[in-house]
């Protein structure tokens, strides 16, 4: 599917992407609100730059992005005659789980036993608790995504012939700009770079293990086939979004909305969940922090994806981006 840049402008003077011409190699590029990019290889004289190697040295390339995109003599291009990728290759995905207060409650009510003898306002009251202990306790949900499964903004997303309940679950994702270990809560957004619109597709059907219930939950499964992340399409710099806690989350399938929310409903903030990773991880350079998805998925509305569906999501500051849904034949 061919961007359509400027139907819903991003925050701030530049954002960055990589694109391509038709069949051409993809390049890191400065994009602006008014449809145009700036080969940033040219512009730093290095051949291999790559958007993932500029953001290893993010502080210092800040100031010179900002002198780009005000220059009118660069050499640049239109927007509308490139596309766009994924904006980054990152080295590590991490996916946070059960992160929006309604969400979490939707999903319970819905993977409720047949046998379950809580009604629905029992268990929405005890998940509610659940969650306010968690969030106390300060232990968000956190798991390993591939980075394999990335795939462009605009590209088609092919579902595999062995998901039988595809779902989208559209999300705001941090990108990391300098290694973070051992961070706290108060310096955590000190080290993220900028945000981007992640669709972490899951399969529900594969969630959890018929097989050996007690093992629990099969992300490999569920969440990581090729394409099952559509990203981007930009990166905007973080210094562009005035609150990342306050931004509207929208996802519509056909036409229609299915996931409309802020990100107020979040249990752990952005700086929360960087803090909590980098307890045991070390993050990196143009690593992804998938802040989870607010309700509103197919599960709740009882309408999964098929073959032909288009998903446009959207989130405040950060542009848009379209998907079609392209159902594999089993064979």
């Amino acid at each position: 599917m061919k961007p359509a840049a400027t139907s819903v402008p991003f925050a701030g003077p530049f954002a960055l992407g990589t694109l391509s011409a038709p069949d051409g190699v993809p390049f890191p590029a400065l994009v602006t609100p008014d449809g145009r990019a700036l080969d940033l290889r040219a512009a730093f004289g290095e051949r291999e730059l790559t958007t993932r190697t500029l953001l290893e040295s993010w502080a210092e390339a800040m100031p010179r992005l900002y002198a780009l995109a005000r220059d009118d003599k660069a050499a640049w291009q239109p927007l509308g005659d490139l596309r766009a990728h994924a904006p980054v290759e990152p080295w590590q995905v991490f996916q946070s789980g059960a992160n929006y207060r309604q969400h979490v409650i939707d999903l319970e009510v819905a993977h409720r036993a047949p046998d379950d003898p809580r009604t629905v306002e029992e268990a929405r009251e005890e998940i509610a608790a659940l969650m306010d202990r968690r969030a106390a306790e300060d232990l968000p949900y956190v798991f390993i995504g591939l980075p394999s499964a990335i795939t462009g903004p605009y590209d088609d997303v092919h579902l595999p012939d062995w998901a039988e309940k595809p779902d989208w679950e559209l999300e705001l994702a941090a990108v990391i700009g300098k290694p973070a270990y051992r961070v706290s809560t108060e310096e955590a957004l000190e080290y993220v770079a900028g945000y981007t619109i992640a669709n972490d597709l899951t399969d529900r059907a594969t969630v959890f293990r018929r097989d050996m219930p007690a093992i629990g939950t099969d992300w490999l499964r569920s969440k990581n086939a090729p394409g099952f992340t559509p990203l981007g399409p930009w990166i905007v710099p973080a210094e562009s979004i005035a609150d990342p806690g306050d931004l509207r989350v929208t996802l519509r399938l056909n036409g229609d909305t299915m996931q409309d929310e802020s990100t107020k409903d979040m249990l752990f903030s952005v700086a929360r969940l960087v803090s909590y990773i980098s307890r045991t991880s070390r993050l990196l350079p143009g690593d992804l922090v998938l802040t989870g998805s607010p309700a509103g998925n197919g599960i709740h509305w009882g309408r999964l994806l098929r073959d032909g569906d288009v998903m446009d999501g959207s989130i405040t500051g950060l542009g848009a981006q379209r998907t079609r849904c392209i159902g594999e034949k089993a064979s």
